[in-house]
C-alpha cells in the first residue's frame, strides 16, 4: 500500500499529528477505499462530514464575536464568502493538499486531485482529522491561520458578479461575459474569460471552472473601476 510522508504538510498546518492514521483516512477519495474494499479502507467522507460541521461552528462564532456591529444576515453571507468551495479550494492548493490524496487510477487520471470539489472535501476532512487528533482548540489554530485572514477580501471576491451586476446596473451599461480559450488536458483544464463593462472596461481572469473564471475577470473589473 503507498504511504505518504506528511512532514512537510505537518509543518506547513504548524501541527503534528500524535495519530497519522487520521491523515491517511482524510486524504482517501472513496474510489481508492473502494478498490481496498476487503482491506476495509475508509474514505474521507465522515471526516468531510465532521471537519464541516466543526468549520461552520468556528467560523460562525469568529464572526460573531469580531464583528459585533453586523446583523444575522450580513454574519451569514460573510461565512458564506469565507466557506464556499472556491475559498476552500483555493487553500487547499496552496497547500498542495492534492499531491496527498489516494486516488483511484481513473480517479486521478480524470483530474480528481485538482478539482475544485474534491479539494474542498479534502479542507474540511483535514480539518476533522486535526480535531479528532487534537481537539477543537487545534482545530481553531488551524481555521484561523488559514482561512480567518484577509477576511474582506475573500468577501470582496465572493461578492464580485453582484457588485459589478449592481455597478452596471446603476450606470445603465451593459455586462457580456466571453470564453476566451481553455488550456491543458481534458481532465485539468484552465479556463480563460473576458468580461466587457459598457464599451470602456475589458477584463479577463482565468480558474479552473468556468464560474471561477467569470469571478475573477469580474474582480479584476472591479479593479479597473476602482469600486474596491
Amino acid at each position: 500500500m503507498i504511504m505518504n510522508n506528511y512532514d512537510e504538510l505537518e509543518k506547513q498546518i504548524g501541527y503534528i499529528f500524535k495519530d497519522e492514521s487520521h491523515l491517511d483516512i482524510a486524504f482517501t477519495h472513496k474510489s481508492y477505499a473502494n478498490e481496498l474494499m476487503i482491506k476495509g479502507r475508509e474514505s474521507y467522507e465522515r471526516y468531510e462530514f465532521l471537519g464541516d460541521a466543526i468549520l461552520e461552528y468556528l467560523v460562525s462564532r469568529y464572526l460573531f464575536n469580531e464583528y459585533k456591529d453586523k446583523a444575522e444576515g450580513e454574519l451569514t453571507k460573510l461565512r458564506a464568502s469565507l466557506v464556499c468551495e472556491f475559498t476552500l479550494s483555493k487553500i487547499s492548493r496552496e497547500l498542495s493538499l492534492g499531491k496527498y490524496g489516494f486516488f483511484s487510477k481513473g480517479e486521478r487520471q480524470s483530474g480528481g486531485s485538482n478539482r475544485d470539489s474534491i479539494l474542498c472535501d479534502m479542507f474540511e476532512s483535514l480539518l476533522g482529522a486535526i480535531y479528532l487528533d487534537g481537539g477543537l482548540d487545534e482545530a481553531d489554530k488551524f481555521v484561523k491561520a488559514f482561512l480567518l485572514t484577509d477576511i474582506e477580501h475573500k468577501k470582496l471576491f465572493y461578492d464580485s458578479k453582484t457588485r459589478l451586476q449592481e455597478y452596471a446596473q446603476k450606470n445603465s451599461i451593459s455586462i457580456t461575459y466571453h470564453p476566451l480559450r481553455e488550456e491543458g488536458p481534458e481532465h485539468d483544464k484552465t479556463f480563460f474569460v473576458e468580461v466587457l463593462v459598457g464599451d470602456r472596461i475589458k477584463a479577463e481572469g482565468k480558474g479552473h471552472s468556468r464560474k471561477t473564471a467569470e469571478q475573477t475577470a469580474a474582480f479584476n473589473a472591479l479593479k479597473e473601476i476602482k469600486d474596491i
